[in-house]
């Protein structure tokens, strides 16, 4: 019997309760993923043939966001440039949950802080996944 596919959850430390976070590098993750959240709706893997990495925004069964990050072909790609792609969706996260919260304008500090600890979760999610 093959192993189940696991999502790779992160902590929803940005605030309480922050979103739930996910990247997928592959799309029977993503699948996995979806499906861990109960969501029968299953988009593409990628917005668009030209891009490198998507934000998929759902509604979690029990009211929460659920923000899954997927990244295309990362092979060849240079650590800067991964990091840019994540720090690139990280934004789109923060942007998703203050919209999600009613927050139109959210500190600088504030938020310069919350894209800071989605892209290190992101980031650590990568390194974990691929080392």
């Amino acid at each position: 019997m093959a192993a189940r596919i696991k999502a790779d959850w992160r902590d929803r430390r940005i605030a309480h309760p922050g979103p739930y976070l996910c990247l997928c590098l592959d799309e029977p993750t993503f699948h996995a993923a979806l499906a861990d959240c109960g969501i029968k709706y299953r988009p593409a893997f990628m917005a668009n043939s030209h891009s490198h990495a998507t934000l998929h925004f759902f509604e979690h069964p029990n009211g929460g966001l659920v923000c899954i990050v997927t990244l295309g072909p990362w092979a060849g790609r240079t650590p800067v440039e991964v990091a840019g792609l994540l720090v690139h969706e990280a934004t789109h996260v923060w942007q998703g949950y203050c919209e999600r919260i009613g927050e139109r304008h959210p500190g600088d500090e504030q938020m310069a802080y919350g894209i800071q600890a989605i892209a290190q979760e992101l980031m650590q999610s990568f390194a974990e996944q691929t080392c």
